[in-house]
C-alpha cells in the first residue's frame, strides 16, 4: 500500500452537517477499498481562484492515506458522482 495525499474543495453553501457528511462520505469511501486514514485536516472555506461549477467559494479538506494503487481510479470515481465535491486532486507521497 501506497502513501495518497488528497485535497478536497466541498461545496460552501451546505450547512455545517452536510459538510460533515460529505466529509464522512469521503472517509468512507477510502476505507471501503480497504485504505487506512493517517491525518484529517480541515482548512476551512476559502475563496476560489475561479469558478467551479458556479460556486466562488469551497471548504478544503486535507486528508493523508494509504491504499493500494489499483483502488485510486474506483474512489476517483466515487468522488466524481457525489455532487457535493467540487474537485479533488490525490497525489502519491514519497
Amino acid at each position: 500500500m501506497k502513501k495518497y495525499e488528497g485535497m478536497f474543495i466541498i461545496k460552501a453553501d451546505l450547512a455545517k452537517e452536510g459538510l460533515e457528511k460529505t466529509a464522512t462520505q469521503v472517509q468512507d469511501i477510502i476505507k471501503k477499498q480497504d485504505g487506512s486514514l493517517d491525518n484529517i485536516k480541515e482548512w476551512g472555506k476559502q475563496k476560489l481562484a475561479y469558478p467551479i461549477k458556479k460556486h466562488k467559494e469551497g471548504v478544503y479538506y486535507l486528508i493523508d492515506f494509504h491504499i493500494d494503487t489499483t483502488a485510486i481510479a474506483k474512489i476517483r470515481r466515487s468522488f466524481s458522482l457525489n455532487e457535493s465535491i467540487l474537485r479533488v486532486l490525490i497525489t502519491e507521497q514519497a
